[in-house]
Order: C-alpha cells, then sequence, then structure tokens
C-alpha cells in the first residue's frame, strides 16, 4: 500500500504554464500536453500558458526566462525530451537555470515507471525544482508518463510545494543567464 500524503489544508488554484517540447507534435497533435492542462484543470488549477517549441534548448531557456519573469505564474511543467537521443535537450536546457532540484521528484518518477515499463525507465531524465520561485517539472512526452507523473506525484503535492515556496524568503539572487 502507497502511503498518500495528508491533504492540504487550504487547497488553492495555482497559474500553470504547459510546454510541450517535440520536434514532430502541433497544437493540434499534442496528446500530452493537452492530458497535462486537462489534469490541472481537473484539479482546479489554471492554465495561463501553454505552447508546443521545438527540442532547441536555447528556445526553452529563452521561454523558461521570459515566464520566469511573470509574477502570476507558479508552476511550469514541461513535457518531452527528456530521454538520451540526441535531440533530447530539455533535461540539458533545464538544469542550468534551476535554483534548487527535488531529486526526489526523479527517482520517484523513475521507480513508479520502472514498475510499469521495466528497466527502460533508465533512460528518463524527469526532473523538478525550482527557478525564480516557480515549480518546474519536466517528465517525458508519452501520455502514459505524463499520466503517471500527474497522477500520482505532482498532483498529490503541488499545492503543498506552492506552500513551501511561499513561505521561504524571496529569492534574492539576479535571475541567471542561461547563454553565461
Amino acid at each position: 500500500m502507497i502511503p498518500t500524503p495528508h491533504p492540504d489544508s487550504d487547497p488553492k488554484a495555482l497559474c500553470c504554464a504547459v510546454i510541450t517540447v517535440s520536434d514532430t507534435r502541433t497544437v493540434a497533435t499534442d496528446p500530452s500536453g493537452a492530458l497535462m492542462q486537462r489534469l490541472l484543470s481537473e484539479a482546479g488549477h489554471q492554465i495561463i500558458f501553454y505552447q508546443v517549441l521545438r527540442d532547441e534548448p536555447e528556445a526553452i531557456q529563452a521561454q523558461l526566462v521570459d515566464w520566469g519573469q511573470n509574477s502570476e505564474l507558479q508552476v511550469i511543467l514541461l513535457n518531452g525530451g527528456t530521454g538520451i537521443a540526441p535531440r533530447d535537450r530539455t533535461y540539458d536546457a533545464i538544469v542550468p537555470l534551476l535554483d534548487k532540484t527535488l531529486p526526489g521528484f526523479g527517482e520517484l518518477f523513475r521507480l513508479l515507471s520502472f514498475q510499469e515499463i521495466g528497466s527502460r525507465a533508465i533512460a528518463s531524465r524527469a526532473i523538478a525544482g525550482l527557478y525564480q520561485n516557480k515549480l518546474i517539472f519536466s517528465v517525458p512526452g508519452s501520455t502514459n508518463a505524463v499520466q503517471l507523473a500527474m497522477e500520482r506525484l505532482i498532483l498529490p503535492e503541488l499545492n503543498h510545494l506552492e506552500s513551501m515556496i511561499k513561505d521561504s524568503p524571496p529569492h534574492s539572487t539576479p535571475p541567471r543567464d542561461p547563454s553565461a
């Protein structure tokens, strides 16, 4: 039996952005991005941005830097580009920007994935962390992976993690320049 977290005393709607990283998908052909948005909405959260980006690190970083300046935005979720193929570069784009990482997210995601797909889970570079006091989650682009991450890890902890950020002192270092 998997323990469930205590319910948050005051769950609230968070402002979220969804990015699908893909060289082949479009807004019309993006089931994983649509699933992320639907699950967030059903949980009472608001999607204020949605975009499909090619797996180009500079474009991913530029979008994160831009959204990092938005004081309304609290959570950014990415799907796609987390494997080890030459074009899978989402992880590489995100890591230099993160102010803090949540190693447990990737570890738990790979464990849960292993239970579903076996040893191929080792190729996942799912990651989560903080950038400009915003929660960042990056998961593989398959709809099964998105559903697993959203239902088992992200949605159960989203309000709790956000409340921890709000209780922290403000971020005092200037935004990182990804080109530096």
